[in-house]
């Protein structure tokens, strides 16, 4: 593990580095800054962001990631772990066409330093 301002060990991005000291502000300049990997679901020839509800929950939650590799850790059982990397700019995009049908946003939700945030104070970061 990298102590912030130290060179990233490798498999290291400046988010799961900012995730580390679970500082939100760390964690918004890493996503101004450098690509999130979104996961991706199938539907009818097309990818689309796979958006994530609990078992008996009624919150849909946008899981964002600091690398491929963490997306695969959470869900170690399946077979298809299709995702992309978002810029910070389809980020933002992504998030003013879908605030209203998100209730939280999740970092590397299965790893060692997951962060929560509100979508909208998500977007106000990076729209700063």
């Amino acid at each position: 593990m990298s102590t912030p301002g130290s060179a990233p060990e490798p498999g290291e991005t400046p988010l799961s580095i900012a995730l580390q000291t679970s500082d939100s502000a760390a964690v918004a300049f890493a996503l101004r800054q450098e690509p999130v990997t979104v996961p991706l679901v199938s539907n009818d020839d097309a990818d689309l962001v796979r958006v994530f509800r609990a078992p008996g929950a009624d919150t849909n939650a946008l899981l964002l990631f600091s690398s491929h590799q963490t997306y695969v850790w959470m869900l170690p059982d399946e077979t298809d772990h299709r995702s992309t990397d978002f810029t910070p700019e389809q980020l933002t995009d992504y998030l003013r066409t879908h605030l209203d049908e998100l209730d939280v946003v999740w970092f590397d939700v299965a790893g060692p330093f997951p962060m929560q945030a509100d979508p909208v104070d998500l977007l106000r970061a990076l729209t700063l």
